[in-house]
């Protein structure tokens, strides 16, 4: 509903300063807004973060730049252009997977030499299996993307109507009622594809066994292009945050919101730990939504929000990260080393809530596929991922707990013939501990919600709340999490914002 303002340009408080907040601050200041963003870390970027030394960071939150377009939108949309700002570069192989140390398969952003890649690996029935995989994948991308993913508001109802009577039968054929690990089998034999391609399922913090066959559509998105940015990863918040000053914003920094302060019922200011009371005409929170409805956005705030609980969260991790030399296995930029049993390591993780016994290991070689690379037997920046439970706010994980963790870590990428070599004490660890600390609310989940049955995307939160003036953004909240889905919720919240202050046309 638009409402009466204070200003003809209205003044908007944008609180986070992630991928999300960034869009969401840029689209608005780009459409005349009074923006201020206001983050409580000491720099932006939100999860997308760095850790280390000046000239030698280390990405330490998203490794993987997908989906390129939604960017080239967001920089378009605020008068420049992505390539003005980033040197991207593609990645012609995709990920190098590894079972064992006669056990590798890379993937190839070419679906081709993907598919002559598995006949060799598992034969020709399984490359077969891919090729249609790769087409359903496509088919279910398309079905969603318009009609769901970049809709402000998730709803059944109005993916049909996007989908009108002649989609229909695209939406039957969804199998959304289906787990992705039972749909997989529809395609693969071979136990080791079916881990694969499951694990697209991790990429929204989510078990395979549990979520939709939606989520098979991470798989196109990945063939339609993965990046590397020079500079790492950070830069794109950089080059946002630049952007956003460039454009007249005010961004600052280690600056709190404490609350959310309502008058009649809408949104009147935001009020600061240090005790200034900003005066806002809106606001969006971009934190994650547990965070609002438990109230560490003040009360009047937290009905914008579901509470969630702790079995509806969303995986998190327990992360290194190093700058060593390593052996024994040639590495690229992306690398995965896979248990010898997925069910096992779920059930350990979301039913048991503790730390894996034998992990699947996310290896991101960031100074691999670089223009200057890297010397053999030189040190080189590694991020080293493996799943955990998202109970950060109710564990302390200790000393011995995460050494034991590190050590069937390592033993994992050990049997598959690499060696960090390295000091234990030489990796230094993020827990889920750590991940609740540096977003409070969240437990340490880093998705948001579970993506656990085909009901859970309709159940995130949209841009628009309850409260008038109010708005939410962020990988919690639709379409959920990942950069382009951030950005997208960032985009969705400005235009819900412009929409209903009367600036802009439905």
């Amino acid at each position: 509903m638009a409402v009466a303002l204070s200003s003809p340009h209205p003044v908007v408080g944008v609180v986070g300063g992630g991928i999300a907040g960034l869009c969401t601050a840029l689209e608005l200041s780009a459409a005349g807004c009074q923006v201020t963003l206001l983050e409580r870390a000491a720099a932006t970027g939100g999860k997308l973060r760095c850790s280390g030394a000046p000239g030698a960071a280390i990405d330490a939150g998203p490794t993987v730049f997908t989906l390129r377009e939604v960017f080239e939108q967001v920089f378009r949309a605020a008068g420049s252009s992505l390539s003005d700002h980033l040197t991207l570069r593609p990645l012609h192989i995709l990920a190098r997977h590894a079972w064992s140390a006669g056990e590798t398969l890379d993937l190839y952003a070419d679906s081709a030499r993907s598919a002559a890649a598995i006949r060799d690996f598992a034969g020709p029935g399984e490359a077969d299996g891919y090729l249609r995989f790769c087409a359903d994948s496509a088919r279910v991308y398309q079905t969603l993307d318009q009609g769901f993913m970049r809709a402000p508001q998730p709803s059944l109802g109005g993916l049909i109507a996007h989908a009108g009577v002649r989609g229909l039968p695209d939406l039957f054929r969804l199998r959304a009622f289906r787990s992705l690990w039972d749909v997989l089998g529809d395609y693969f034999r071979d136990p080791r594809l079916r881990q694969l391609f499951g694990r697209y399922a991790t990429y929204c913090g989510s078990s395979p066994f549990s979520a939709p066959a939606t989520l098979m559509l991470v798989a196109h998105v990945e063939q339609a292009g993965v990046w590397q940015i020079d500079g790492g990863m950070h830069a794109l918040a950089r080059a946002l945050h630049a952007l956003l000053l460039a454009r007249g914003a005010t961004v600052r920094c280690a600056t709190e919101v404490q609350r959310v302060q309502l008058h009649a019922g809408r949104v009147q200011a935001l009020q600061l730990a240090d005790g200034e009371r900003l005066r806002v005409d809106a606001a969006v929170l971009t934190c994650d939504t547990a965070a609002v409805a438990a109230g560490l956005f003040g009360a009047d705030a937290a009905p914008a929000a579901h509470p969630v609980s702790t079995a509806e969260r969303s995986l998190s991790a327990l992360t290194w990260t190093a700058q060593v030399p390593t052996s024994g296995f040639e590495l690229l930029r992306h690398n995965v080393f896979f248990s010898d049993d997925y069910a096992a390591e779920f059930d350990r993780i979301l039913t048991q809530r503790r730390l894996p016994l034998h992990p699947t290991v996310y290896l991101c070689a960031q100074d691999r596929e670089t223009p200057a690379g890297i010397a053999a037997g030189q040190p080189e920046r590694l991020l080293c991922l493996v799943n955990a439970p998202p109970i950060g706010d109710t564990h302390e994980y200790g000393c011995e707990e995460i050494a034991q963790c590190l050590t069937q870590t390592l033993a994992t990428m050990q049997r598959c013939g690499l060696q960090l070599l390295a000091a234990p004490e030489q990796l230094q660890p993020t827990t889920p501990t750590d991940f609740n600390r540096l977003f409070p609310g969240s437990g340490g989940a880093l998705y948001g919600q579970a993506t656990h049955g085909w009901r859970a995307s309709f159940r995130r939160p949209g841009a628009r709340t309850r409260i008038p003036g109010l708005y939410l953004a962020g990988g919690s909240t639709h379409p959920g999490p990942g950069l382009p889905m951030a950005a997208l919720s960032g985009r969705n919240a400005a235009r819900c914002l412009l929409q209903d202050q009367g600036l802009m046309t439905r």
